[in-house]
């Protein structure tokens, strides 16, 4: 009885210690886990070449809690400009573990400035995946470097917060 006592509550310790794992992973959702509650937000992908070039451009609006994920065949260092972007973006960087390693906020319409996918000094600055989102619903949201993406995209071996 001792030894299932021990085991029952190891294994609830071991819960309340890594990211909960994303039961319903969708791929038209990311969820992202750091303190507290995840946060949820509707995505259309871009994975394709022709999609990641076309983006966000012409769009006249972006609805709070949703955005568009871009995912890359594999890892690699992304700059992001605002050409023919109507609209004020934040973009949220992630690694090939589904780590959120930088935030550009309020990103300029049509601004042709190009935006680093790393910040300065990023030993390791490949991003499989970019999140565009209305300008301030990073900040608003609670969305930071050092979160956790779950996505049916990222390697499911290598996520910080695997798919279930």
């Amino acid at each position: 009885m001792k030894l299932r006592a021990v085991t029952v509550f190891t294994t609830f310790l071991l819960t309340l210690q890594t990211p909960a794992l994303a039961a319903g992973c969708h791929p038209d959702r990311a969820l992202f886990h750091g303190r507290g509650a995840p946060v949820e937000i509707a995505v259309e992908i871009a994975d394709t070449e022709a999609e990641r070039a076309q983006g966000l451009m012409f769009r006249r609006d972006l609805p709070s809690g949703q955005g568009m994920l871009f995912i890359y065949e594999s890892p690699q260092p992304v700059e992001f400009w605002m050409r023919n972007t109507l609209i004020p973006l934040d973009m949220i960087f992630i690694d090939a573990r589904g780590e959120v390693r930088h935030v550009h906020p309020m990103a300029q319409p049509l601004d042709e400035t190009g935006i680093p996918g790393a910040a300065p000094g990023d030993a390791a600055p490949e991003r499989l995946m970019v999140l565009e989102v209305r300008g301030g619903d990073a900040a608003r949201l609670g969305i930071f470097p050092g979160m956790a993406l779950s996505h049916p995209a990222l390697p499911q071996d290598q996520a910080l917060a695997p798919c279930d």
